[in-house]
């Protein structure tokens, strides 16, 4: 006998125990951040807490980066981070976006060092997707909002 369970593809495996669920997406939070939560940090003012480092490489970091942010292209990290950065201040990195884990082996090579390290989801692309103001070479651009990402006026967007 077919249950419905073994025709349908997303419970042909079983969902996860709401315990062991709740224990999952809690630590996936203590690894990433979204581009709302890091936009919302660097714009109340003052010291956010973290630095944010752009792992790409140095033609995309002319084509625009987060304001504020350091270039460290992942290659470079085991010669340049101790230079650029302090252990005791949490890294948020980030790479171009979704299709790439550049930010992912940055936050590997980063963490290896000893460094505190969250990966920023979505990365550049989604930065800019969501109208976010960015700099390039020739300075600060902003592009519109993106309405399938980015998040209506006073609501969230997820």
């Amino acid at each position: 006998m077919i249950t419905k369970t073994d025709e349908n593809p997303v419970l042909r495996v079983a969902p996860a125990a709401p315990a062991e669920a709740a224990a999952y997406f809690r630590a996936s939070l203590a690894f990433h951040a979204d581009v709302s939560d890091v936009a919302a940090a660097l714009a109340a003012g003052g010291d956010p807490g973290f630095v944010v480092v752009d792992s790409r490489s140095a033609e995309s970091w002319d084509q625009g980066h987060l304001p504020g942010a350091i270039h460290l292209p992942t290659a470079l990290v085991p010669e340049q981070a101790e230079r650029l950065l302090d252990k005791s201040v949490p890294v948020v990195t980030y790479c171009w976006g979704p299709g790439c884990n550049g930010a992912t082996r940055a936050a590997l090579a980063l963490a290896e060092r000893g460094y505190q390290v969250k990966e920023m989801l979505g990365g550049f692309e989604y930065w800019a997707r969501e109208g976010l103001a960015y700099e390039t070479w020739q300075g600060r651009e902003q592009r519109a909002a993106d309405s399938l990402t980015a998040p209506v006026e006073g609501e969230c967007g997820c």
